[in-house]
């Protein structure tokens, strides 16, 4: 069974730092992409920062120069350093692993920045 667990969510004050990771197992296909994904209440699921098994990167207007995305191919994990978090930032963040063939996601861990 494909698991996606993720950690590193929490509350913290404006201006401070998190960093969220990802462990993948149980793929049972080539990973392609793995990134992150926030939904924000009432708002939709919206791109955060994803990295391509080659390096291409894409992140949020919103986000750069703040949060930084890398990955460990070897073990499949990946990891989003956010700096300088801001109220806007709250949200529940979403680890996304994509495959040739399908499509995984995390169950969500909830980052709240606080004024």
């Amino acid at each position: 069974q494909v698991q996606l667990v993720e950690s590193g969510g929490g509350l913290v004050q404006a201006g401070g730092s998190l960093r969220l990771s990802c462990a993948a197992s149980r793929i049972p296909f080539v990973i392609n992409t793995m990134g992150w994904y926030r939904q924000a209440p009432g708002n939709q699921r919206e791109l955060v920062a994803r990295l391509s098994s080659g390096g291409s990167t894409n992140l949020a207007d919103s986000v750069k120069g703040r949060f930084i995305i890398s990955r460990d191919n070897d073990k499949n994990t990946v990891y989003l350093q956010m700096n300088s978090l801001r109220p806007e930032d709250t949200a529940i963040y979403y680890c996304n692993v994509e495959t040739y063939r399908f499509v995984y996601w995390g169950q969500g861990t909830q980052v709240t920045v606080s004024s």
